[in-house]
Formats: structure tokens, C-alpha cells, sequence
């Protein structure tokens, strides 16, 4: 460890009430995990089955409830029960856990994250910015956590699954949390929205050359949000390289993270990952970014924040329409490439 990442990470623990947080983080994230999380096991589910899970979701949920995909919904309900895996989880239990994840997003404002890009899109002299002054700074706040592009979905691996790309190196040393926290709950919902028919979970790749000082408060509340309002979404998260300061971060979120969670996590060299990138992604090594020692230009539709041009009217500089867009070509290339994933 550098004396500079020593001097990072002291500070970082000392600013903040870091093991209250941390204590405080623990108990709620135990409080949300299922014991049969991650279990392993299909069972039927038939039509009428889904049919009164959606009718119940759309009642309680109007305005969201269409999130949730039929392959997710069926993924759930498909799992051994906890108390007996001899049986299917009764429709009761997950009614329950489907309610969770939907109450979660309720509280986290979920619903309503596309619409502050539109907001921050257009004109802060539109009728709509004037009438909400509140969800105006909101929005542009949402927008300065875009515009370093430090987050977003390109590409897909061999099975189907969108791959959100971090690069630690433009994430901001000081970052406003609750905007930082809103972008990935946005970021992700728009990923889940694109994938593949039966394709229900993503996998995560970071770039962790020159990662910012850690935030612990950030960091916490990222996995709080992984836990409660993304259950069985991620796949695997690989990083590559591994320094001083990912090694922290990794120290402080393991021991609240559930099991099959931590499980999920690689943390590699860039030879390894970049042979780990060329089994998993869908055309192979020509799908490697450079930045990871590839040849994929990710530039040219997510540049650095200088280089980018305003969107819209607003302050938005980040392609996130573009991304949808392109992401869901990709999507149909997937299934023109390898055929759509049975459910």
C-alpha cells in the first residue's frame, strides 16, 4: 500500500461514524435476507399461478408493477420453500417477497428516476421545472452523477446477460451519496428493462485502476440497495486490478454482504480477468475495452465528462437514451447469435 492510499483510506474511516453505520447496515441487511436465498431448484408454475401473481401485483403496485418480468416473477416462485424443499414456496411466501422488492422501490423513489432525466433533459425554464423546484435540483443533482459516465450497460456475455461496466477512475472524490445511489438505481432498472426474454440476472465488470478515496456511507448504501431491491439480480462481479483501496472496500462490505452474495464477487489481476472477459463476453476478446486491454471503443459513446455534449436543453450530458437504445440492438443481436434463452 502506497502512502498516499494509506493517507486515503485513514481519512476516509475517520470522517465518518463508520461502525455505527456499518452496525446499522447489518441489521437491516439481515433483517431482508430470505435463509432460502439463492437456493437452487425449479419447480412448475403454471398459468393461473401467474396470472393471480400479477393480478395481485398490479393491484398493489399500479403504477410499477410491470417491472417485475414474467421470468423474474416465475423465478421466484419457482424456488424450493425454505421449511421444506420437497415442496414449491406456497404463493403466499412469494407474494411476500415480491411485495419487499416493490415496497423497497416505493421507498427509494425507484418509479420515478426516468423521469428525472427527462427533468434534468430539458429546459430548467419548462413549465415542469418551475412548478417543482424541489424535484428540479433533485434531478440535476441525478444528472451531475451521470455526466462522469462512470456507470453504464454495453454489451451482453455468451448467456444473455447485459454487462454494467464501472470505471473507478471517474468516479468523484467527493461524491453527493443519495445522487450516487439514485444513478445506479436508474442505471440498473434500465439494464433489467432490456434484457433478453428469460434472462433475469446481469454481471457487473469494473475497471478499478485509480479508484477514488472510499465512502463508506456510499458504499453501504450500495449494497443495502443490492440486498433489498435487486435480490438474485446479479450474476458476478468481476474486478480487476485489485489495489489498496478495493481491497478496503471489500473488507468493510464483506462481512455484512449474505453469503451467496460475497460468493459472487472476483476479484482478479488483469491477466486473469481479461481471460475470464474472453470466455464470458458475447463476441469474445473483440468485446474487451480498452481501458481493460482490449480493442472495443467505449469512448466514442461514453466519454469523459469534458468531452461530452449537453443532451437536451438541461444538464444532462450522459447518453442515457442512447444507451437503451443501443443496448437493446445488442440485445437482438444476443438472440440472432445464440437464440433466445428458455425460460
Amino acid at each position: 500500500m502506497s502512502k498516499d492510499e494509506e493517507t486515503l483510506i485513514k481519512d476516509a474511516l475517520s470522517k465518518e461514524d463508520v461502525d455505527e453505520e456499518v452496525k446499522e447496515a447489518k441489521s437491516e441487511i439481515d433483517a431482508a435476507e430470505d435463509d432460502d436465498e439463492g437456493v437452487t431448484g425449479d419447480f412448475e408454475v403454471t398459468k393461473e399461478e401467474m396470472s393471480i401473481i400479477r393480478a395481485e401485483l398490479a393491484c398493489e403496485f399500479p403504477e410499477d408493477y410491470t417491472y417485475l418480468s414474467d421470468a423474474y416473477v416465475k423465478s421466484v416462485a419457482s424456488k424450493p420453500y425454505s421449511k421444506d424443499p420437497s415442496i414449491r414456496r406456497p404463493i403466499e411466501y412469494t407474494m411476500e417477497k415480491l411485495t419487499h422488492v416493490m415496497e423497497w422501490r416505493e421507498e427509494a423513489g425507484a418509479p420515478e428516476m426516468e423521469s428525472l432525466v427527462h427533468l434534468a433533459n430539458g429546459s430548467e425554464y419548462s413549465d415542469e421545472a418551475k412548478e417543482n423546484p424541489e424535484k428540479l435540483v433533485k434531478a440535476k443533482a441525478l444528472a451531475v452523477s451521470l455526466n462522469n459516465a462512470s456507470i453504464y450497460w454495453h454489451g451482453f456475455t455468451k448467456e444473455g446477460k447485459p454487462i454494467l461496466w464501472i470505471r473507478c477512475g471517474r468516479k468523484p472524490w467527493y461524491p453527493n451519496v443519495e445522487a450516487e445511489v439514485n444513478a445506479l438505481i436508474l442505471i440498473a432498472d434500465a439494464g433489467i428493462k432490456c434484457m433478453p426474454e428469460g434472462v433475469t440476472d446481469f454481471v457487473v465488470i469494473s475497471d478499478s485502476n485509480s479508484p477514488p478515496p472510499p465512502v463508506p456511507s456510499f458504499l453501504i448504501n450500495v449494497l443495502k440497495a443490492l440486498v433489498r431491491g435487486y435480490p438474485d439480480r446479479l450474476n458476478m462481479l468481476l474486478s480487476a486490478p485489485v489495489g489498496s483501496i478495493i481491497q478496503f472496500v471489500m473488507n468493510l462490505l464483506m462481512p455484512l454482504m449474505p453469503g451467496r452474495l460475497a460468493g459472487k464477487f472476483l476479484l482478479k489481476d488483469m491477466d486473469n480477468a481479461v481471460e475470464i472477459m474472453k470466455e464470458l463476453l458475447m463476441n469474445g476478446e473483440e468485446d474487451i475495452p480498452a481501458f481493460l486491454g482490449g480493442t472495443a471503443d467505449h469512448d466514442q459513446y461514453y466519454p469523459e465528462e469534458y468531452y461530452a455534449k449537453n443532451q437536451g436543453e438541461g444538464s444532462l450530458k450522459f447518453d442515457y437514451f442512447g444507451m437503451i437504445e443501443r443496448l437493446k440492438e445488442q440485445s437482438k443481436e444476443w438472440e440472432e447469435k445464440f437464440g433466445k434463452k428458455e425460460e
